[in-house]
């Protein structure tokens, strides 16, 4: 089974390797990376993330979501991650993506979103997706709205972050 979903103009999302866990650690044990996924901000311990890749990697065996590998085509370098978790509170998809800092501000996560956007509702029958992040994240609420999504509410997770939550419906015309 191949691992990669789909690709963008610049980007190949694909699912995670076990063997893949140190590249994981790079991104999440970053404190610049993890400052906003979690009230700690603390980074991301080894237990963490491989908690978390198993997770992805199930998920994607099963549903095709989870977080994916963002590699970039013009050199195959590993940039970070994007992808659909399930919101435990209510069983929807999120939407999410952390890169590394380097990479910031070059247009990825918008492109990686607005892919996963319309991947989503030419692939499932999703009603709907949602997405979330911590309120002091301007460039993640930022890529939020440039892929279309509303602002619901702000609401504190469980996590202790206090996040401003969107909301994007699957357009009549899919």
């Amino acid at each position: 089974m191949s691992l990669d979903l789909f690709e963008t103009e610049r980007l190949v999302l694909s699912g995670w390797r076990m063997d893949q866990l140190d590249d994981l650690m790079a991104l999440h044990g970053n404190p610049n990376v993890s400052r906003y996924l979690t009230s700690s901000g603390a980074p991301w311990t080894r237990e963490q993330a491989e908690t978390a890749l198993r997770g992805w990697i199930e998920l994607f065996e099963t549903r095709q979501l989870g977080k994916l590998r963002l590699t970039r085509k013009s050199d195959g370098k590993f940039i970070g991650r994007a992808g659909y978790g399930i919101y435990p509170r209510t069983g929807e998809p999120e939407i999410g993506y952390a890169l590394f800092e380097e990479h910031h501000g070059a247009g990825y996560a918008t492109e990686a979103a607005g892919g996963l956007r319309d991947w989503i509702f030419r692939e499932t029958d999703a009603p709907h997706f949602i997405g979330f992040a911590d309120t002091r994240n301007a460039p993640s609420l930022a890529v939020l709205k440039k892929i279309g999504m509303e602002e619901t509410h702000v609401e504190v997770e469980p996590n202790g972050l206090t996040c401003q939550f969107h909301i994007y419906r699957r357009p009549d015309h899919v």
